[in-house]
């Protein structure tokens, strides 16, 4: 907080001028601390105290110069403002804080992540559950192939009893594959539809 003015030539020079009166009256207290002030080495400052004793006399005596004008080109004394140190347990409480936060904050990021990931692509499990699929849908496609190819084999050998033509004996293999097929599309076709859940 500012306590006192860095005072300017106008300043000195109208001082000098009314401690060179020898008619002003000034009281010997303030005589000297005006001469203090202008004794000072730069900057030279004049405290709140001092200006107001000047202002006080100068009002008293009808003196022909006003404050203001003594102190028009000067300024305010800014004191540098000293930062008290910091107190060590403080520090090391909001180290603390610091760390736990910064702590909370990657466990906050990493939560999703899981240690047993071996690539991009999941996790063991994940990995297990895949491998199943694959060998169910294997299972039921290889299942599908057998049972057209047999219906396709008991149809033809068991045509041989109604038609002599190898030509019909094919065809009627064929069309009795493809309803064994055309059923055995439509039982994995529900059947899939129940493991999603779809009606």
């Amino acid at each position: 907080m500012a306590s006192a003015f860095v005072v300017g030539d106008k300043f000195r020079n109208m001082v000098t001028e009314l401690l060179e009166d020898t008619d002003s009256s000034l009281p010997q207290r303030l005589r000297e601390e005006l001469e203090e002030t202008l004794g000072k080495a730069e900057p030279t400052t004049l405290s709140f105290s001092t200006a107001r004793t000047l202002k006080t006399y100068l009002q008293d005596k009808g003196h022909p110069f006003y404050l203001h004008e003594f102190l028009e080109d000067s300024s305010l004394h800014l004191p540098e403002v000293v930062k008290p140190p910091r107190n060590p347990e403080l520090v090391a409480r909001l180290e603390r804080i610091k760390a736990k936060l910064a702590n909370e904050e990657y466990n906050r990021i990493t939560r999703n992540v899981n240690t047993q990931e071996l690539n991009r692509s999941g996790t063991l499990a994940d990995m297990g559950r895949q491998v199943r699929s694959v060998k169910a849908v294997v299972a039921t496609v290889f299942n599908f192939l057998v049972t057209v190819v047999a219906a396709f084999a008991c149809s033809y050998m068991g045509s041989q009893y109604l038609f002599t033509d190898t030509a019909a004996r094919v065809l009627a293999a064929v069309i009795a594959a493809s309803v064994v097929g055309l059923a055995e599309l439509y039982v994995l076709v529900r059947t899939m539809e129940g493991e999603l859940g779809e009606p």
